[in-house]
């Protein structure tokens, strides 16, 4: 995938970036305005302690989005402070609420900057495993650690790869001041309170796609963001209607459909379900003289694509047509890693199951754009199905 430009809407209650290829819709995500996201940071309030399993606590935690969210009162390296309904702590958003569930907190908190991730509850230098040049990330190791002050860890970023000593370590200032700024916030504001919003997430992906070398264009109704980026070798171009006039309204409402057509003949079918997300492939009615083969291909590139579209994520499990031996199946694992290898989601391909089932996993960020575009039915509670009249 070699995105070449990025489509950026924006109004008072949602937010929208379509990443595009050659004119083809690629990716699209959808930010609604009216709950916290992944990365902001809050002071909450705990409402309810909760009992876990194996003597484990949790926590339910109100930070001012309308639905508690959950913290894991065993988190790893935050377990020294003792927790009481009615404490106000601070936490930040580490899973979006999706479906039925309610948004995840945690207590160590982290500020992802371009070059680096600052992490001020932990004690380690780790390198992003995407910069190649060992010789790299040994100097961008040893200036990080050179520059470390008290309790601190961080993480190089790839794009850390290809930057300037002194770009890096200036960032260290800067994400240490936001963090004290997110600290004397805490210690005067009442909970719940926003303490940290984390910036425009065109931001980051416009600086992830620059970094690839492949940005091109971006095209928005923003016309204060070519003020926020560096725009240097790329078109800026400012549209009223942005969505619509690139096609993406049309991409959304296709991808909110449970089918999708192959060229070939055959039909892919995509149910949500709140266990996992389940693919299945349907050739139709041609299946010989390597015809089914062809069409799994296409079926696999085809589903990589809507996983982007459609911001699936957990465990996805796909049926392909006929065989599910592992001979059969292996050209399409590897068409599903190189389709997935530039998601900006980190997406794993596991393999295939003893029971012929491929299996992917993509971690959560946010919910997926049905959850986020459609209401669950109030007649049939989301099964698709009413009873019987008699």
């Amino acid at each position: 995938m070699s995105i070449d430009t990025i489509v950026y809407d924006k109004n008072s209650q949602v937010t929208g970036i379509a990443l595009l290829e050659k004119g083809e819709v690629r990716s699209i995500e959808i930010i609604s305005g009216n709950q916290a996201i992944s990365g902001n940071v809050y002071l909450g309030k705990i409402t309810k302690k909760v009992s876990l399993a194996q003597d484990r606590e949790g926590f339910f935690v109100n930070i001012g989005d309308g639905k508690d969210a959950f913290l894991n009162g065993d988190e790893y390296g935050m377990t020294e402070a003792r927790l009481v309904e009615g404490q106000s702590v601070v936490v930040q958003v580490a899973q979006e609420r999706h479906a039925e569930k309610n948004a995840r907190l945690v207590r160590s908190i982290q500020l992802v900057g371009t070059y680096l991730v600052y992490c001020p509850y932990r004690m380690s230098v780790e390198a992003s495993n995407k910069i190649e040049d060992k010789a790299r990330v040994s100097e961008l190791t040893d200036a990080v650690r050179d520059h470390i002050t008290g309790q601190e860890g961080w993480v190089i970023r790839t794009a850390a790869g290809t930057a300037p000593i002194e770009v890096v370590v200036a960032e260290m200032e800067n994400l240490r001041g936001t963090f004290e700024h997110i600290r004397v916030k805490a210690r005067n504001k009442q909970a719940p309170s926003l303490l940290y919003s984390k910036p425009d997430s065109v931001l980051e992906t416009v600086g992830y796609y620059k970094n690839l070398g492949s940005l091109q264009k971006i095209v928005t109704n923003n016309r204060n963001l070519e003020n926020e980026i560096d725009t240097a070798e790329i078109e800026f171009v400012v549209s009223n209607s942005p969505f619509e006039e690139y096609g993406v309204d049309e991409v959304i409402g296709e991808a909110l459909e449970k089918t999708v057509k192959l060229k070939s003949g055959g039909r892919i079918t995509i149910e949500e379900t709140r266990a996992c997300v389940a693919i299945d492939v349907d050739s139709g009615r041609d299946s010989g003289g390597g015809a089914i083969n062809r069409l799994n291909e296409e079926a696999a590139v085809e589903i990589a694509k809507q996983i982007r579209l459609r911001n699936l994520s957990g465990k996805i499990v796909i049926d392909f047509a006929g065989h599910s031996e592992f001979k059969y199946i292996k050209p399409l694992l590897e068409i599903l890693e190189r389709e997935l290898r530039d998601d900006m989601t980190k997406s794993r391909v596991i393999g295939l199951s003893h029971g012929g089932l491929v299996e992917i996993i993509r971690v959560r960020k946010r919910p997926s754009l049905s959850e986020l575009m459609t209401d669950e039915c109030a007649s049939c509670q989301g099964t698709g199905r009413v009873e019987k009249g008699e």
